[in-house]
């Protein structure tokens, strides 16, 4: 089975078949919104997958779900992910970018970005979702001596 090499979220992400992938704002790890329930318009899952040469030409699933504090389920999707290449000794990494649109958070918590390989759960990433803080602003500008 595929391993996860590597997995994180990032507020953009765009993946070029069998070159680099770029990122914009990686390794988010917490959100926050004015007030509960808000929608976030916009996150990228990132997914590294290493394959051996058994696993190169054939059909692997590869599925997230993301779960709020109280276990509801948030989002979901899955689909298949092939690597092609020569049957060498090689391991290689497919990279796999997963566009999350618009969610909906409806509580303060610990939410769950449960990536799965062929129906089975590799890896979790954390998701602190809080409410924004009222932030004092002092009457007078503050000073900074270089």
């Amino acid at each position: 089975m595929p391993e996860v090499e590597y997995a994180f979220l990032a507020d953009a992400a765009e993946v070029q078949a069998g070159s680099k992938f770029h990122i914009l704002g990686g390794g988010v790890s917490r959100l926050s919104g004015p007030a509960f329930p808000f929608v976030h318009p916009h996150l990228s899952l990132v997914v590294g997958l290493r394959m051996t040469s058994v696993e190169r030409n054939k059909e692997h699933e590869l599925g997230f779900i993301v779960t709020a504090p109280d276990g509801t389920q948030v989002a979901n999707a899955s689909g298949r992910v092939v690597s092609h290449g020569p049957a060498d000794a090689t391991d290689v990494v497919v990279t796999i970018a997963i566009d999350l649109w618009n969610m909906t958070l409806n509580a303060a918590g610990e939410y769950a970005v449960r990536i799965t390989v062929n129906g089975s759960e590799r890896k979790r990433l954390p998701l602190v979702v809080t409410g924004t803080r009222e932030v004092n602003v002092p009457s007078e500008p503050q000073r900074y001596l270089a």
